[in-house]
């Protein structure tokens, strides 16, 4: 397996999801994650139908190891600061002020090991008005001025998957991955500080970069519109997206394929700016033909005629598919309630894919192999 963080050792006290993506992150290469939790009752995202193995925590939580410590106790304390002169990354993403609160604030613990990278994740940042403010996956998206641009504006609707909580996750593991590499240089270690307000700013760039640019504040429609993407409902009621974006040769075999050979001398359709311009009317055209046939007859005759398309897939289907089984994307491993399925880590390194993974662990699971203790977590 290619394993290129095999020999970095990460203390993770993190919860929900910003502090664990960015420790799964540099688990999934190779990293040795530990992750430090409350003795009982752990990650809260642990919690779910009696157990302390949610869906949502084992999303985020694979590769990694358990230990329970409560380091507002002397014991706990001490066996943690053992643990930190043995490691080179701390992840937390406790609001601002708590990490002091617990003892495991930057200056306590890089004082231990001045080598160590502490990685500090919050919602607003550790300064400024919000600071003190909570923030959750729907609050960043929403302050970061990036949910305006997913929602109907008719009907708002909060975005389903919790992008702001993964991406701030994976912004402080690229942190972390830049500091051990400068720390071969110092042979020190960083403070990496990053925010869901200010990951979700950088990953809202294009926003940000056409308002200042071009003076242009962008809406709901206007990279759909840009980028001309649509989707379409087919006979037998399932999904079909398009993105066709600028070369003429898609418009070309997609009026081929519609069996519209004269579609592309309509007004409309007679340029890309054109095109922009009349998105609706586009549609308007386009939705009852794509209506006509079931998906799988246009996804065939699309592709084979090089026009840009993909079936909107449920998980099953994108599991079912050739392109997932051929990429090997679904793993499994044993788990302590039944068979562990998850999605490897997307990325490869000299054509070798990383397809071994271990379950997320049970609350304390490691406490007697890391801490020498046998109580109960």
């Amino acid at each position: 397996m290619a394993l290129p963080l095999s020999d970095v050792r990460v203390l993770e006290m993190g919860t929900f999801i910003t502090g664990p993506a960015a420790g799964m992150m540099l688990a999934d290469l190779g990293a040795t994650v530990i992750k430090v939790e409350q003795p009982v009752t752990g990650d809260p995202f642990r919690s779910f139908r009696g157990k302390l193995y949610a869906p949502h925590f084992q999303t985020w939580n694979r590769n990694k190891r358990s230990v329970t410590l409560d380091t507002r106790t002397a014991d706990d304390r001490a066996a943690l600061d053992k643990l930190i002169a043995e490691s080179d990354v701390f992840i937390q993403n406790f609001r601002p002020g708590v990490a002091k609160k617990l003892g495991v604030d930057a200056e306590r613990l890089q004082g231990i090991n001045p080598k160590l990278v502490y990685c500090s994740i919050s919602g607003f940042g550790s300064s400024g008005p919000d600071r003190d403010r909570p923030a959750f996956d729907t609050v960043a998206q929403a302050a970061s001025g990036f949910l305006r641009l997913l929602l109907n504006p008719s009907r708002p609707r909060v975005v389903g998957p919790a992008i702001a909580d993964a991406m701030t996750g994976f912004y402080a593991a690229q942190g972390v991955l830049a500091a051990l590499y400068e720390r071969q240089t110092t042979g020190r270690g960083r403070l990496v500080e990053t925010s869901m307000f200010e990951a979700m700013c950088h990953f809202n760039l294009d926003d940000f970069t056409h308002l200042r640019a071009d003076d242009q504040l962008m809406g709901p429609y206007s990279r759909p519109h840009v980028s001309q993407s649509y989707v379409f409902q087919c006979s037998d009621g399932a999904w079909l997206a398009l993105h066709m974006s600028s070369p003429p040769k898609f418009w070309a075999n997609l009026a081929l394929a519609v069996d519209r050979p004269d579609m592309l001398a309509q007004p409309e359709f007679a340029s890309r700016e054109a095109r922009i311009a009349n998105y609706e009317a586009i549609v308007d055209y386009l939705a009852p033909l794509f209506a006509t046939r079931p998906r799988a007859d246009w996804c065939a005759r699309l592709t084979e005629l090089e026009v840009p398309n993909a079936a909107v897939a449920t998980s099953e289907e994108v599991l079912a598919s050739p392109q997932a089984q051929a990429l090997e994307l679904e793993i499994t491993a044993p788990g302590p309630f039944g068979p562990f399925r998850t999605i490897r880590s997307p990325l490869s390194f000299d054509g070798e894919r990383s397809l071994v993974v271990t379950a997320p662990p049970l609350l304390g699971a490691d406490n007697a192999a890391i801490l020498g203790r046998s109580d109960p977590a």
